[in-house]
């Protein structure tokens, strides 16, 4: 953690809501004039795309091994938790972009499911968004060195849903490769991401309010206003709930540290609960320098 160079880290599978996060702190960084930087987890892949491809097929032969982008083995997890420390001490990271569309391609003139390469920059804050913000293992410490970690996750079934519509519908692959696809990296969602919820500082999960028992056969995914988020704070000091709960029509509290809102409300939630998290820390910051 850094005082002079804060780290936020949001942590999330695609799909759960991390880029609504983004969304909600590029307007604070905005309204307040915060220079900020914006990494993303897949930069930190190991694999290109078509590399990557081939590893899963060659491990899905092997009943006993799991491979996904969920797992270490996939990541450069020692070198983002650097890339933090490092950050923290000089305001200094080190990033490139992996290259998702047809449009990134032309803009980068790389093929899609590449990486561009390495670069060194410079800013005050650093945000991740990725799936290994709050990872601790042996070979890797990410937590250690973030300020603030935000945990965004569905209820599981939810996630499936997402995924099935995303890959069956938009990338056109076979609903029995996509459950195969589900199945395959359940481990390494147990071992290596479920963990890191229970590290957040502040954790974001949309509970849907229409039957997604089965997920395989959902023709939809449950729309904001079909939703409740349930906002969770590890430590609830300083969070003015009366505030929330009044600014917030529909929300309400269920536990001391956890109030629940409705979907449509999440980025307004987001807004309210970090602009003053941001401020503390951008305060903070400045102080340092000071002295």
């Amino acid at each position: 953690m850094s005082k002079k160079f804060p780290v936020i880290a949001i942590t999330g599978s695609s799909g759960a809501g991390t880029s609504t996060v983004r969304d909600s702190f590029q307007h604070i960084f905005t309204r307040d004039n915060i220079n900020a930087s914006i990494i993303e987890g897949d930069a930190f892949h190991k694999f290109e795309r078509q590399e990557m491809d081939d590893l899963i097929k060659k491990n899905s032969k092997n009943c006993d091994v799991d491979f996904s982008h969920f797992s270490p083995d996939a990541n450069l997890l020692g070198d983002l938790s650097d890339t933090f420390k490092n950050f923290g001490a000089t305001g200094k990271y080190k990033t490139r972009r992996y290259i998702h569309t047809e449009e990134q391609s032309r803009i980068y003139k790389k093929d899609t499911g590449t990486m561009t390469p390495w670069s060194e920059e410079q800013s005050d804050l650093l945000f991740y968004e990725g799936l290994h913000g709050g990872y601790v293992g042996p070979d890797a410490d990410v937590a250690k060195y973030v300020d603030l970690l935000v945990g965004v996750v569905p209820i599981i079934n939810l996630e499936w849903i997402q995924k099935l519509h995303r890959d069956n519908r938009i990338r056109g692959y076979s609903q029995e490769a996509v459950m195969d696809t589900i199945l395959n990296r359940m481990p390494d969602y147990m071992n290596y991401i479920a963990p890191q919820f229970s590290r957040t500082h502040i954790n974001f999960q949309r509970v849907p309010m229409v039957d997604t028992s089965n997920p395989f056969i959902a023709r939809d995914i449950p729309s904001a206003d079909e939703s409740f988020v349930v906002i969770r704070f590890d430590d609830p000091t300083g969070i003015d709930f009366a505030y929330l709960l009044r600014m917030l029509h529909g929300s309400m509290m269920t536990r001391p540290n956890t109030i629940v809102v409705p979907g449509g409300k999440m980025g307004l939630a987001m807004q309210f609960i970090f602009t003053p998290l941001i401020r503390e820390l951008n305060k903070k910051r400045k102080k340092s320098w000071r002295l």
